[in-house]
């Protein structure tokens, strides 16, 4: 019953304020004040304080918000880990939908392939006689940026 009245005054108050700011010729700005005072009087009509009053001081309510953030943290959780590891599900997932074909359609002990070919070595390059100092990379970045 207290939260009603002070809900009906609230919205009376803004309902006030936004007369006031129309007169003084501020339209745009009196709708948003109307429009933010009549919450509090649609939350009394439609219930919703006298449910929020009952479910704040109701223990089962309490027990059941603890659950669903409790809930809320194991699906934050096993997502977490699931993009960590690589998203083992997404690779399955995508392997189904790609069809038999792809490279994420090999059996789970095969090695998988390079993430970016582009960035890979020739086998050439890296045996024994490969040149230590192959800095031709560098200097093209170097030339790029004018160095």
């Amino acid at each position: 019953m207290l939260a009603e009245t002070i809900c009906s005054a609230v919205a009376a108050a803004g309902l006030g304020i936004a007369a006031i700011t129309a007169y003084r010729r501020r339209f745009l700005a009196a709708v948003r004040v109307a429009a933010y005072a009549l919450v509090p009087l649609g939350l009394v009509l439609t219930g919703a304080v006298e449910w929020l009053a009952r479910t704040a001081f109701s223990p089962v309510a309490w027990a059941g918000f603890g659950l669903l953030g409790a809930s809320w943290l194991m699906f934050a959780g096993t997502r977490a880990v699931e993009r960590r590891r690589g998203g083992a599900g997404g690779r399955e997932r995508r392997a189904a939908a790609a069809g038999s074909g792809g490279p994420a359609a090999a059996a789970p002990g095969a090695a998988r392939p390079p993430l970016d070919p582009g960035k890979r070595r020739k086998a050439a390059d890296t045996g024994p006689g490969a040149p230590a100092d192959d800095f031709s990379e560098i200097e093209a970045i170097l030339k790029k940026h004018g160095i």
